[in-house]
């Protein structure tokens, strides 16, 4: 399986840490915050791995390389104007290929196992969830049994964690160009198309030079 990081946004509120740096070469412990994530893929089997990214995209590619120093072959996704989340990734769809591809969002840390995802996908979506954090107390999507619903401030919403497999099948119709994510979710949800699994371990949104904070305390307690 292929996996894809989001890495295209400006971290504005990060400012001024992501004035000169891009918000995943941040560094978090001493390493940047996108190598725990190209880490964990390759010690879950994944070799092939696609980046996009905007905001001071160069500095990403000149760290990163071709990823051989971390088992990898990255492959990157440039973007000359904000695509958002879903745009983004149609962009890079070509680069992904006909399969169910992994997805991960550049700004969080987390010890979830990637390889859990490495099973066969049922639908076009599984969604990796999460216990509402401080700053979105009211979360994104519920879990009926293994299905994911909209969670319309339901009790026993939780957040997505921004962690996902996609299928290449749910961005069909789409066209080029700046598109969220969430909207082509819910549509597959309302067809019963995205399965979901609730993970309790340690997550971070790494939004805020706080929360990069917590996620170094959370680093050192886990080693």
């Amino acid at each position: 399986m292929k996996a894809m990081i989001l890495a295209a946004g400006k971290g504005e509120r990060m400012r001024p840490l992501t004035l000169h740096t891009p918000k995943p070469l941040i560094p978090l412990a001493g390493r940047p915050l996108i190598e725990y994530h190209l880490m964990a893929l390759a010690a879950a089997g994944v070799t092939d791995v696609v980046i996009n990214h905007a905001w001071l995209g160069e500095q990403i590619e000149d760290h990163l390389g071709d990823g051989s120093r971390y088992g990898l072959r990255i492959a990157y996704s440039p973007e000359g104007e904000p695509l958002e989340t879903g745009g983004g990734i149609f962009k890079a769809l070509p680069l992904l290929g006909d399969a169910p591809f992994l997805l991960i969002n550049g700004d969080i840390w987390t010890d979830y196992d990637f390889s859990r995802l490495q099973a066969p996908l049922q639908g076009q979506a599984h969604l990796v969830l999460v216990n509402n954090p401080e700053h979105h107390g009211q979360g994104d999507f519920r879990l009926v049994g293994t299905q994911v619903v909209d969670g319309d401030g339901a009790a026993g919403t939780l957040t997505f964690s921004g962690i996902s497999v996609l299928h290449p099948a749910l961005f069909e119709g789409c066209k080029p160009g700046a598109f969220k994510l969430a909207p082509l979710l819910r549509q597959a949800m309302a067809s019963g198309q995205v399965s979901g699994e609730h993970f309790a371990g340690h997550w971070v949104d790494v939004g805020t030079a706080a929360r990069l904070a917590e996620a170094e305390r959370l680093l050192g307690e886990h080693r």
